[in-house]
């Protein structure tokens, strides 16, 4: 997928908040920058120089995009913190005097590593910044596939939640099969019918698409690749349309036809479509925002949801805290078999 990054905030952002892949970054690139309270900061001189532009060319973007700047870390040291900067620059640089311009300055700008990725992914003056650009994009791809053994289809299974959501909804999904069997008259189209029509209810799209989508085998199951928030609500949905179809077919004394509960899906959903709809906003946010970022995916019917990612949401995935799925069974093996056999 092309990713425009000085027209598309959306992907700047989700690389800005990747810090598994910014470590990665700095790493890669050898820019030394001075250590300042925790973290590697550049003076706008530094900045300008690594990518070859006249200081007032980054001037000019930071006035531009001041608020994304700051979001990203840069900020403007003033009065002791100014004074400790230069201390430590002294320190970090090894001259015995700092230059006289940045020694009388009443106030400088700095930027953060965060900071200084931010202009060069905006910059078009540079070919610095455009191959920074490339470079960047390729790292970020490289890191995630790295970090999941090259396979970024089931990253979904990386997050603690999954695994407790799966066997719920696997025990929800029995109990609307069970209903299926007992009350819709013999149809071998009604259980992916119904496992259709709950899909496009929460994102839009049918087992076909989303496997298109995400590039599944045939082999492949749909539902061990979604987030645990969409199996949690694929899981809302077939327990409360299962009591639905049983209270229908027990009130007219017989089976129905797959007709008639195509019909009463409808109505179900139109009878939940209140408390269901916050649900499904979010789910669908975060599945198309997440595919985006994550699998290089493209939702067509969710790309109004798309948003960036936050720290946090990467390092659910990418952090400390996320697991292979093996290792998170082995881990909890106790607390799954008790929700599998409840």
């Amino acid at each position: 997928m092309n990713k425009d990054l000085t027209t598309s905030n959306l992907h700047r952002r989700n690389i800005l908040n990747n810090n598994y892949a910014l470590e990665i970054i700095y790493n890669e690139i050898s820019f030394p920058g001075i250590m300042f309270e925790s973290k590697y900061r550049f003076t706008k001189k530094q900045v300008a120089e690594f990518f070859e532009i006249d200081e007032r060319t980054v001037d000019r973007y930071i006035e531009k995009n001041k608020s994304e700047f700051e979001e990203s870390g840069y900020e403007v040291l003033k009065f002791n913190r100014l004074k400790e900067f230069k201390v430590a620059y002294v320190n970090d640089t090894n001259v015995a005097n700092i230059d006289k311009s940045l020694q009388k300055a009443p106030s400088l700008g700095v930027f953060t590593f965060r900071a200084f990725l931010n202009i060069g992914m905006l910059l078009t003056e540079s070919e610095k910044a455009k191959l920074l650009r490339a470079f960047i994009l390729d790292i970020v791809i490289d890191a995630i596939n790295q970090k999941l053994g090259g396979n970024t289809k089931y990253i979904n299974q990386r997050e603690e939640e999954f695994l407790s959501s799966a066997i719920k909804e696997h025990n929800y999904r029995q109990e609307l099969i069970n209903a299926l069997d007992n009350y819709v008259e013999p149809n071998k189209f009604k259980y992916a019918q119904l496992t259709n029509k709950v899909y496009k209810s929460i994102f839009k799209e049918d087992a076909k698409e989303y496997r298109q989508i995400l590039k599944l085998k045939d082999k492949e199951s749909v539902r061990s690749t979604m987030y645990s928030e969409v199996l949690d609500l694929v899981s809302s949905y077939e327990n409360g349309f299962s009591d639905f179809l049983k209270t229908h077919s027990e009130k007219a004394n017989r089976k129905l036809r797959l007709s008639e509960t195509n019909t009463l899906f409808d109505q179900f959903e139109n009878l939940t479509n209140s408390i269901y709809e916050p649900l499904r906003e979010k789910v669908r946010g975060l599945m198309a925002s997440r595919d985006m970022a994550f699998r290089d995916a493209l939702h067509e019917k969710l790309k109004n949801y798309i948003t960036h990612l936050t720290t946090e949401e990467f390092d659910k995935f990418l952090g400390e805290k996320s697991l292979d799925l093996e290792d998170r069974i082995l881990n909890n093996i106790d607390v799954f078999k008790r929700l599998k056999d409840r």
